[in-house]
């Protein structure tokens, strides 16, 4: 029987960054994006209000926030973001009310911080407590039309390459978890399209925890085909959010202690949620950094897998 997929011719961009992927996984460079992001803008401390503490920002986040879940709902009802099943609610609701918690979630679709917001609305345990979205500079500073005015509006925590507004940041997150919120980060540290597997993780996300001695909440999103074709070309995904157990912070640990310790329980449960759903063990195509300089080095040697 002739396979509907054949048929459909599949996006040059798309297969683009995933050959762009697959190279960047053998390299090991793990935390670099495949797609061009917008470009970097210096932002300035005094050109964000990470608190929302002025009235106009207090406007346009309220805007911002309907905005934004209206889009989710438009997403759902179209079948372009498709969510099969929530596993772990019960651990979301376990966080004693009045904690701030850091939600680490893995990072393979520009809407991935709209699905667990989503998910978070919907426990209703927590819908006293706001989220809070960490973002890369560039894209508060320079994203263009609606998915700019969500970037810079809708209670995101944009980073800085400006130590001063970096200040800025970390008073913002303090005082954030210390009133009860909650935060989500990537701590990948890059958007890797439809990647499946876990990547390495970036320590900054647990070192905020372990400072401020707030739990980690570890969020990792499964996905399967459907039989329904994306404008790409490729299938649309069906996602599973897996919410893991939460990790707290040790009392008795010094906050590299702590930051190293939530750090690797995290990845071990994102792994264990990986290879339980995928059925597979969890293996990387990385090779080692002499390899892959020996097959550049070598025209007729371009299989770096082996």
């Amino acid at each position: 029987m002739e396979n509907k997929e054949e048929n459909i011719k599949k996006s040059e961009d798309r297969l683009e960054i995933l050959k762009r992927i697959e190279e960047l996984e053998k390299e090991g460079k793990f935390d670099v994006d495949p797609e061009d992001d917008p470009p970097t803008i210096p932002l300035e401390a005094d050109d964000v209000d990470y608190l929302k503490k002025k009235s106009y920002s207090k406007l346009k986040a309220k805007i911002a926030d309907t905005m934004a879940l209206k889009f989710f709902n438009s997403l759902v009802e179209d079948n372009k973001l498709i969510i099969k099943q929530v596993n772990g609610t019960e651990n979301l609701r376990a966080i004693k009310h009045g904690t701030g918690v850091m939600v680490t979630c893995n990072h393979f679709n520009p809407f991935d911080s709209l699905t667990v917001e989503k998910i978070f609305r919907l426990t209703k345990s927590q819908r006293r407590q706001r989220m809070f979205k960490v973002i890369r500079e560039g894209n508060y500073t320079n994203f263009p039309g609606f998915y700019g005015f969500l970037m810079r509006n809708c209670y995101t925590l944009p980073l800085s390459q400006n130590k001063s507004t970096m200040v800025e940041f970390i008073k913002a997150v303090d005082t954030i978890l210390e009133r009860g919120d909650y935060i989500l980060i990537f701590p990948e540290q890059s958007l890797w399209w439809n990647y499946k597997k876990p990547k390495p993780l970036k320590p900054g996300a647990f070192k905020l925890a372990a400072k401020n001695m707030a739990p980690i909440l570890p969020i990792f999103i499964t996905m399967e085909d459907t039989d329904k074709i994306g404008d790409d070309g490729f299938p649309i995904q069906a996602y599973t959010v897996n919410i893991g157990k939460p990790i707290y912070p040790d009392e008795n640990l010094s906050v590299k202690e702590n930051t190293e310790m939530m750090k690797d329980k995290n990845f071990e449960i994102w792994k264990e949620i990986y290879e339980e759903f995928y059925k597979t063990p969890l293996v990387y195509t990385t090779v080692e950094k002499e390899k892959i300089d020996e097959n550049k080095d070598n025209p007729e040697n371009t299989d770096l897998s082996n």
